[in-house]
């Protein structure tokens, strides 16, 4: 007890003097962990016990914070980021495993270690990447969004990999290794190949199915008592089961913890137990960062320097130049894909794993293991000044182009009768649109790329974030008629709308939403209207398929007005019931069928002699309210 007391005195100590030094001097609080850490290691003071105890207490902060992210992997959140996740994510992982094997080979390396080196080192950490993010300011946006989508995907990806990495095996096991990585907690390693893998699969379907069939009674029956603390402990029991699953089958304890949140993620209790277990992330977090720098290997720098110099630069350099051009390949401006390829060009905590996994397992000889750890160690440690540097790198990039510096009170286009915040494909076709009829337009955009094309078309567009209040006062917001919001990031759109709302409560908000949900939350924001950006496109789209599937033209109108008006009719109804998950459903899918009936009806009513007065649709509205009523009453 006195050793784990004084253990805990000195990580507490370290954490609270190193890290408020490190934000002081603008380096971040991973950092901070990380100096921490290597100061009070054992290759330096020495004032903690064996690292190896320490680093398995602390991995339990990697596995809160997958827990968490899996708690957030819904159906609805894949489908709607599938581009980034599969699309970005995969390219990611493919051309990062690829370019580094190909390294290796030219180093020398069998094919198949090399292959194994390229695919463990595709691997980002997670941890270091959201924290180092947050503390940017860039999670919720775009490259936020970037970097949590190929995250997302790398984790999905270590399950493959511990079926994959054994058939590349060309030496023999070290004897000493443990095959899962995670020390004697290992039940099957003693068993054959295929009895393994076969015990994998039996406790990812332990957690799916207990997670579906076991664990919500027990949460509802728990949730019935009202004991708070009850029910935080039955979360973290579920956590620290589901891991210790993972380790006896010899698979990472995260993984399984991260297995769990998705299995969880459409429950009913999904927000409660974020709210109980977030409290413990910064916490146990801070212990790894602070473990992976004590896990920092000083003797082995001091032999080779030089060597383990090159893997470091030389791994970071070329996941940055592959997830850069992958970025850029993906539509990303230069400054978003330069901040994802630069947040995700370190080696990551599924590494450490994943070596250890491969020694065990012949593919990979213990001393090269050894010295890529140390790589990945450091190379996680070197993140938060990666960040640093690309900040100060996109501020030089800033400063090059003295006509887009940000706009503070000297806007010269006179009283505009209108403000748009964003002015990309969408903002534009409305813009353009004023324009010509007449109205006077304030423009806002924080993408630099794009300002400097606009303006080289003649355009005159501020560069700024929309969001700030005194920006938008400058612009002449509290003087204006109509603030129309054409952003294309979702959660910057709805904080636009709900600031717009507060500071100037006469002013008209339009909102460019991107889907049905996101029109709902700007509309409780206190947007005035909301329009769907692919809406009236698809609309046109489908229209015109009609014709060319041997519908006259003014049949196809008419069809397409039809859907129209029910299709915003039914937007009103459901509108209460937004947040009521099952109901808003239930109602959807009766609405969805309604419509069918409706256009099906309309079409075997038309008559071939009624293409004149098929054009006007303005009696649509009161058919649509009787024909429904009738279905209603049917």
């Amino acid at each position: 007890m006195e050793n784990f007391l004084t253990q805990a005195l000195v990580y507490l100590g370290a954490s609270v003097v190193s890290v408020p030094i490190a934000k002081r001097l603008g380096l971040g609080s991973v950092l901070g962990y990380l100096i921490a850490g290597v100061v009070i290691g054992p290759y330096a003071l020495s004032l903690v016990g064996a690292q190896a105890d320490v680093m398995k207490f602390a991995e339990f902060g990697v596995v809160i914070l997958l827990f968490l992210i899996g708690l957030e992997v819904r159906p609805s959140m894949l489908w709607d980021m599938r581009k980034t996740i599969f699309g970005l994510g995969g390219a990611q992982v493919a051309g990062t495993a690829l370019t580094i094997a190909a390294a290796s080979l030219a180093l020398g390396l069998p094919w198949q270690t090399a292959l194994a080196v390229g695919l463990v080192l595709a691997m980002s950490s997670t941890a270091i990447v959201l924290q180092t993010l947050d503390e940017k300011g860039l999670r919720q946006g775009p490259v936020g969004r970037a970097a949590f989508g190929v995250l997302l995907l790398q984790d999905l990806a270590v399950i493959p990999l511990f079926a994959l990495l054994p058939l590349l095996a060309t030496v023999v096991p070290a004897a000493h290794a443990e095959a899962g990585g995670h020390g004697g907690g290992n039940l099957v390693a003693h068993l054959p190949v295929w009895a393994q893998g076969l015990s994998v699969f039996a406790a990812v379907a332990a957690v799916v199915g207990g997670g579906r069939y076991l664990v919500r009674p027990v949460f509802r029956f728990i949730a019935k008592a009202r004991l708070r603390e009850i029910f935080t402990a039955s979360a973290l029991l579920i956590v620290v089961a589901v891991a210790s699953l993972m380790q006896m089958v010899g698979l990472s304890p995260a993984l399984g913890a991260f297995l769990a949140g998705v299995v969880l993620a459409e429950s009913e209790f999904r927000r409660e137990l974020e709210t109980d277990i977030e409290p413990f992330r910064g916490l146990l977090l801070g212990l790894f960062f602070i473990t992976v720098g004590a896990g920092v290997d000083l003797p082995l720098v001091a032999r080779q320097p030089l060597t383990l110099l090159g893997l470091v630069i030389g791994l970071m350099v070329l996941k940055f130049l592959v997830m850069y051009g992958i970025a850029r390949l993906f539509g990303a401006p230069k400054r978003g894909a330069m901040a994802v390829a630069t947040a995700l060009a370190q080696g990551g905590e599924f590494a450490f794993v994943l070596l250890s996994f491969t020694v065990g397992a012949g593919v990979i000889g213990a001393p090269l293991a050894a010295l890529l750890t140390a790589a990945v160690a450091v190379s996680m440690a070197l993140t938060p000044l990666a960040m640093i540097l690309y900040e100060r790198v996109a501020a030089l990039m800033d400063a090059a182009i003295p006509d887009v510096t940000p706009d503070t009170g000297d806007f010269d286009d006179g009283e505009p009768d209108i403000i748009i915040a964003g002015f990309g494909r969408f903002g534009q076709i409305t813009g353009r649109l004023l324009s010509a009829n007449g109205f006077k337009s304030t423009v806002l955009d924080s993408d630099i790329e794009q300002i400097e094309l606009l303006r080289r078309f003649g355009r005159r567009v501020h560069y700024g974030d929309a969001t700030r209040l005194d920006l938008l006062r400058a612009a002449g917001a509290d003087r204006a008629r109509m603030l129309i919001v054409a952003l294309d990031d979702r959660e910057k759109t709805v904080e636009l709308v709900e600031t717009a709302r507060k500071a100037f409560p006469d002013l008209v908000i339009l909102a460019r939403a991107w889907d049905r949900r996101h029109a709902y939350d700007l509309l409780a924001n206190g947007a005035d209207a909301v329009e769907r950006e692919t809406f009236e496109s698809a609309l046109a789209l489908g229209a015109t398929a009609l014709q060319k599937l041997g519908f006259r033209a003014h049949r196809a109108h008419r069809a397409a007005a039809y859907f129209r008006r029910h299709d915003r009719r039914v937007f009103e109804e459901l509108r209460p019931m937004w947040g009521q998950e099952e109901a808003y459903i239930l109602a959807s899918r009766d609405a969805a069928k309604t419509m069918d009936r409706l256009l099906d009806a309309d079409l075997h009513r038309m008559r071939p002699g009624d293409g004149a007065g098929a054009w006007d649709t303005a009696s649509l509205d009161e058919e649509l309210r009787e024909r429904a009523q009738q279905e209603g009453a049917d």
